[in-house]
């Protein structure tokens, strides 16, 4: 049966263009990451790369944030893909004609970096435009969905075009889906937010003021982004690099690109399960199946079997995803549309704060204590802090809302 949401032109174009977008982000992680080690980069040079472009990406989040209630977010996600999709192609060429470096990667990424940031804020804020009310739940769950299975794809993929056409041949397809996606954002027709562009212009700090109080008027909403950055401290250096140098060495490349899809598998499996299981207190169930992520971190360090990794990833992917539909659904239903931008730009600056520093240390801490003891620590940071976030009493009170009702203080 089709979704209600997809009645919706503008909703479609969307889709269209995030969901495009997704399979080639999908591929570029996987062919940066051997990209760097072909080069001759450690894991240490891996992880500055890695972060290069998560410190970027979180400096540029808040201008995102404020640019995305001032200006058309259909505008920002149009420039953001273009911009990408030169930068990819530039990438592309630079390791298809052989005169690339590590140095040349990061600082590429770092424009990669500021682009994303740009359009993320936007783009998360947009579909609540493109809907009426009522539909979107569905709509949440209906896009995170449609992502994650082009994720699937595009994982699935990227080990294999790696393996037998090279990382600058699997970078050139993402400069394709981000041109494609441009397009898709061009035929936007949305309207404009009511009160934007009306009223004296006020400055950037007092629109990111703004956004700071509306985000901690909320208990539930500032708790767990603080959680969200102790979560990738510690996360995002086994995505970013000791799982692919773990997994290459105890098989190859294309396994690590099967375990990436089997965790958008678990995505998709997880966004499947949220258009129809809608409990009450979304965010507390929610908060719980996190602690879920700790299983691919814990496959990564046992290192014996592929299943067991597969499994890992797919559980992983599945709590992260019911997580983060109730996580998205709270925030679309208890901010006002005119701060969703600057909402989002928090939770997104605030989610990834700590993430370069993680990846820039996991070199050197991974070498000081043992690459398997520290996917250990990881993986009991992941689940532990998450079982705590769901103890919070503000998490377990926050109910799924009707139609947007500002909410009183707490």
């Amino acid at each position: 049966m089709q979704s209600p949401a997809l009645s919706h032109p503008n909703f479609r174009r969307l889709v269209a263009g995030t969901t495009t977008s997704a399979l080639g982000n999908a591929i570029t992680p996987v062919a940066l990451a051997f990209a760097v080690l072909d080069l001759g980069g450690s894991a240490t040079q891996l992880g500055l790369v890695e972060a290069a472009y998560a410190l970027t990406n979180v400096l540029t989040t808040l201008f995102g944030g404020v640019l995305g209630d001032r200006v058309p977010r259909a505008l920002m996600l149009q420039g953001s893909a273009l911009g990408a999709s030169l930068t990819q192609a530039f990438i592309a060429a630079s390791l298809i004609g052989g005169w690339s470096s590590v140095l040349l990667i990061g600082l590429v990424g770092m424009l990669n970096g500021s682009l994303s940031a740009l359009s993320g804020p936007s783009s998360a804020a947009l579909t609540r435009q493109t809907v009426p009310e009522e539909v979107l739940p569905s709509a949440v769950a209906l896009r995170r969905l449609l992502q994650n299975v082009a994720m699937v794809i595009g994982f699935a993929g990227a080990g294999i075009i790696v393996a037998f056409a090279g990382a600058g041949w699997a970078i050139a397809l993402d400069a394709v889906t981000f041109a494609v996606a441009a397009y898709c954002f061009h035929r936007l027709d949305v309207p404009a937010l009511l009160g934007v562009g009306t009223g004296a212009p006020s400055s950037m700090l007092t629109d990111l003021a703004e956004g700071a109080r509306e985000v901690l008027r909320h208990t539930w909403l500032w708790m767990l982004i603080l959680q969200a950055t102790l979560y990738h401290l510690f996360y995002g250096g086994v995505q970013g690099v000791l799982g692919p140098i773990a997994v290459r060495d105890a098989w190859d490349e294309a396994a690590w690109g099967w375990a990436l899809a089997a965790l958008m598998t678990g995505f998709m499996a997880g966004g499947l399960v949220s258009l129809r299981f809608r409990p009450r207190r979304g965010l507390f169930v929610g908060t719980l199946m996190l602690a879920l992520t700790a299983c691919f971190p814990a496959a990564i360090a046992l290192g014996d079997s592929l299943v067991v990794l597969l499994l890992g990833a797919f559980l992983h992917g599945f709590g992260l995803e019911i997580f983060s539909v109730n996580w998205d659904l709270s925030i679309q239903q208890n901010i006002a549309p005119d701060k969703l931008a600057r909402v989002y730009s928090f939770d997104l600056m605030g989610s990834f704060l700590a993430r370069p520093l993680g990846l820039a240390l996991v070199g050197p801490v991974s070498a000081a204590t043992g690459l398997t003891t520290w996917l250990w620590v990881c993986a009991a940071v992941m689940a532990g802090g998450s079982l705590v976030a769901a103890t919070l009493p503000a998490v377990r009170r926050l109910q799924r809302a009707a139609p947007y009702v500002r909410e009183a203080p707490r």
